[in-house]
């Protein structure tokens, strides 16, 4: 995934936000954790002392010292087949952002970077959640939050289309959902300063990014941590390591 350039970055805090997409037995994509992975990452996470958050009360009003929210891109329904049991078991919320042109719809969502799966043997697995299988998630204590209507890459529309992008989806999850919906990711991480003043106007409180270097946490650029299928538990300690996430906040480029 790619992100847009980042201002000098400052020493991370004890919030620590996780990006993960999908969650599969089978699927082999770099975006799908194994569910075994997904379970042991979390009893990894309780072990060190981390107390489970939504994304919004991660970034906004985190309830310990040391904060993880697990959130989740694009609403893929293996989420609610895989993940919801796991995290339950654990204690812990999480977080699903919604690309809503795709929510409902019974069809593979099809963008630039998953469209390779598609009339595969794993196309099932692009199958997204609809708005009761949304609800059912946010009546177990989850956010739902918006990943834009269509997940374009942000930094690439006009400026009549950008806003249009942020205010129609977080107009359409407040509708299904019947909830304020405040909190936003990135498609891709792609943003700057012009997407992050958009996502304001649109009403949003939180945003999250996906950088390659972690950058100084804000409200409307909120640094995360991708978690993909090729992350092991030596991999994932590393990762969220914080000795490991100052560097990668530093000017200090760790092996990777």
């Amino acid at each position: 995934m790619s992100a847009s350039s980042d201002p000098d970055p400052t020493p991370m805090n004890d919030v620590l936000v996780l990006a993960y997409h999908a969650v599969s037995d089978t699927w082999p994509a770099a975006l799908s954790a194994t569910p075994e992975r997904l379970e042991r990452q979390v009893e990894l996470l309780l072990a060190s002392g981390y107390h489970g958050a939504t994304f919004s009360e991660a970034a906004l009003t985190p309830p310990a010292k040391r904060t993880v929210a697990v959130t989740f891109d694009d609403s893929y329904r293996s989420v609610l087949e895989f993940a919801l049991p796991i995290l339950s078991r654990h204690g812990f919320p999480g977080t699903v952002f919604v690309p809503t042109a795709y929510a409902g719809s019974g069809s593979p969502m099809a963008w630039p970077g998953i469209d390779g799966w598609l009339g595969g043997p794993h196309e099932s697995e692009l199958l997204p959640m609809g708005w009761d299988e949304l609800r059912a998630l946010a009546g177990a204590g989850w956010e739902i939050g918006s990943h834009t209507h269509t997940h374009p890459r942000l930094t690439e529309l006009d400026d009549e289309s950008l806003l249009d992008e942020l205010t129609r989806s977080r107009r359409e999850c407040e509708h299904h959902l019947g909830v304020r919906c405040d909190s936003l990711s990135y498609p891709y991480g792609d943003h700057d300063a012009r997407v992050v003043d958009a996502a304001a106007r649109a009403g949003y409180a939180v945003a999250c990014t996906l950088p390659a270097r972690l950058h100084r946490s804000e409200p409307l650029r909120w640094p995360r941590i991708g978690v993909y299928h090729t992350d092991g538990e030596a991999r994932f300690r590393l990762k969220v390591s914080p000795v490991v996430r100052r560097l990668r906040a530093s000017r200090v480029r760790p092996l990777r």
